[in-house]
């Protein structure tokens, strides 16, 4: 029998309140700061304020010029074609290796497996300026400084813990019976993972892809230590622009990466409870 809003009493009333209050004060606190940069990207002004207009809500006070001025940009074009195509080289090779990886550490017979997941999930936990300026003098030494290939790398090992964690987790929940029901009839590996592994942990793979390429695309760090001028990202011209000429078109584009990292959370919790559904059938 459902529980009608008036049988609650007078105390779980207030406790309800205040878990409420609670939640919306930690969503200001976390999502408030950069809420402000979407208003302030239709600036008709260049200004990082609000203007009187803005506030009494003239129309004319709000703009699109610094979304038109991004597109007809060239540099920042050409940066986000470099974040585009580092970010999916270098998700598609996390996503092999993390994969790779997480099937090797679900296995029974994977020794000393703590220390194993401990290495592979090091990226996540080491300073990135740490790991970048590491990274720096390795490919350095290999003749692939300010290259792309360098930058896609660098990504690939920041994004593989991910797609790590993501399939292991995954993986736990995945019944080995089938495996061995597979074998039985004389699959093998290769088979087993692509009719049997894959369409189950499909979800997991995909999270940690996404993961993975969120991780490309807003890095900065290492492309201030690997990459040149043919190699600067979106993130890359955010952080050239505001040192050498501040513009709204700044906000613009973190207004369009906001917007972005919003579909690729609701992409994941799609794949999240699309997961859950399947394990529960």
């Amino acid at each position: 029998m459902a529980v009608g809003r008036a049988s609650f009493t007078l105390g779980e009333r207030l406790e309800r309140g205040l878990h409420l209050a609670f939640c919306m004060a930690v969503f200001a606190f976390l999502i408030a700061p950069m809420l402000i940069v979407v208003p302030l990207s239709f600036n008709a002004e260049p200004y990082f304020t609000f203007t009187e207009g803005m506030l009494s809500l003239d129309p004319d006070a709000y703009s699109l010029r610094w979304y038109r001025n991004v597109i007809g940009d060239g540099e920042w074009r050409h940066a986000l074609v470099n974040s585009l195509v580092i970010g999916v080289s270098a998700t598609f090779i996390a996503t092999v290796l993390g994969v790779l990886a997480a099937l090797g550490l679900s296995s029974p017979y994977m020794p000393s497996r703590q220390i194993v997941m401990g290495l592979l999930i090091s990226p996540m936990v080491t300073p990135i300026i740490v790991s970048a300026a590491g990274m720096f003098f390795f490919y350095s030494e290999l003749g692939l400084g300010q290259t792309h290939l360098s930058l896609i790398l660098a990504h690939a090992a920041l994004g593989t813990p991910f797609v790590v964690i993501t399939v292991t987790a995954t993986l736990s929940g995945f019944d080995t019976n089938l495996s061995r029901a597979a074998s039985s009839l004389g699959a093998g590996p290769i088979v087993i993972f692509r009719r049997v592994q894959l369409p189950i942990i499909a979800p997991g793979v995909i999270a940690g892809a996404l993961f993975a390429f969120a991780t490309s695309f807003d890095e900065i760090v290492t492309v201030l230590f690997l990459g040149g001028l043919d190699q600067r990202t979106l993130p890359r011209q955010m952080w050239a622009g505001i040192r050498e000429q501040i513009s709204p078109e700044i906000l613009a584009v973190a207004t369009c990466l906001m917007v972005f990292a919003v579909l690729l959370l609701i992409t994941v919790e799609w794949l999240r409870r699309r997961g859950v559904r399947h394990a529960n059938r």
